[in-house]
């Protein structure tokens, strides 16, 4: 049922991942660590094969933050200036002082937008793009953070389009993995669609309803943040051919766990590191009470810190992003670790770890 290469000196991270086939928690799945530059762990489980792909939810986040950083460091963009030198029209509504910093920490106060889109709206980049520069804060920027579950990658694409030249697609395309915001038509026959296992709602009180309940008030941010546009309601949603197609670079990166650790290991080897200086990544810019997520999260530049809320590594510097239903990338640069972890069955955890990470994660470490 596991196939791929481990190192001898891992067994225990292949031992984890046939457990979660053995507890029907995954259906198809695939783990990747690389350990300074060298993959020590590369195995897929299921009816995957070596070259399977998936949608990555919010992992794409960490993808793009990568590119943001790449720019920062190349100069085009700066972290302190106002997101109105890139791009003007986001003035409006109050906007002018917003910084690049702030949107890549979730401080923007841009978490949603109030009016209903209409149908088409989430696969269209331009209408997004518009109204989010018309878009009134839903709190004074800056002043504390709320995780913007979709709306993020529009915010921040445009300004790395306008600061570079180049569509947040090309810059991921550019990082030479196999990552794609948009999964190309010709690699259509490599991806594999997400099933949801059955979602068991927290007890009122416990960790989680308050952002359920939330999110069950219409018209609430916390509402819109998950479902304006309503195409985000589309029943199989990642299968639809307009969100493979699509440039939705919060959400619909497609690509595999082999591809994540590539990515994050590369940040973190000794030898030629993809970035001279890993500050911004970790450093902790938000951190406390999530205006939208209703728990504790923390954030660098772009990237999600293990936290409360999401407790996917015990690094004191890790630094990556997990997506819905349990896909996770992170980077540990005390160990010179690169983790990715990619399954077809995803579980919705609203409050802390998902399952597999609790396994996956601490065999791991105990290798090191």
């Amino acid at each position: 049922m596991v196939g791929g290469y481990c190192d001898p000196a891992f067994t225990p991270v292949r031992e984890a991942f046939a457990a979660g086939f053995a507890a029907g928690e995954d259906r198809g799945a695939a783990v990747s660590v690389r350990v300074d530059g060298r993959t020590v762990v590369d195995l897929w489980g299921g009816a995957w094969q070596r070259d399977t792909v998936v949608n990555l939810f919010s992992v794409t986040k960490g993808v793009l933050a990568v590119c943001a950083h790449q720019l920062i460091e190349g100069g085009q963009l700066d972290p302190a200036a106002p997101v109105i030198d890139y791009w003007p029209g986001f003035a409006a509504g109050g906007k002018s002082a917003i910084t690049v910093a702030e949107l890549l920490a979730h401080r923007a106060g841009l978490p949603a937008l109030r009016a209903t889109q209409p149908a088409g709206a989430l696969f269209d980049w331009a209408r997004m793009t518009t109204a989010l520069a018309a878009e009134t804060p839903w709190w004074p920027p800056g002043e504390r953070h709320g995780y913007h579950v979709v709306t993020w990658g529009w915010l921040l694409g445009e300004v790395l389009r306008r600061a570079s030249g180049r569509t947040p697609r090309e810059l991921v395309a550019d990082l030479g993995l196999d990552l794609h915001i948009g999964l190309p038509a010709e690699q259509a026959h490599r991806a594999v669609s997400t099933v949801a296992a059955p979602f068991i709602p927290p007890a009122a009180g416990a960790p989680g309803s308050e952002l359920l309940a939330a999110m069950g008030a219409p018209g609430s941010m916390a509402a819109q943040a998950f479902v304006n546009p309503p195409d985000l309601l589309t029943p199989d949603l990642v299968s639809d051919p307009r969100w493979r197609a699509a440039e939705i670079p919060a959400a619909n990166g497609h690509g595999s766990a082999r591809a994540i650790a590539e990515l994050y290991g590369g940040l973190v080897r000794t030898q030629a590191p993809l970035l001279g200086s890993l500050a911004g990544a970790t450093e902790e810019r938000s951190a406390g009470r999530d205006a939208v997520l209703c728990g504790h999260t923390r954030f660098s530049l772009g990237f999600m810190l293990p936290g409360e809320l999401r407790p996917f590594s015990p690094g004191p510097r890790v630094f990556g992003h997990p997506g819905a239903g349990g896909a996770l990338g992170f980077a540990d640069p005390d160990a010179r670790l690169g983790f990715g972890f990619t399954p077809d069955r995803t579980i919705t955890t609203l409050h802390g770890a998902d399952p597999r990470w609790q396994r996956l994660v601490p065999a791991v470490y105990s290798c090191l």
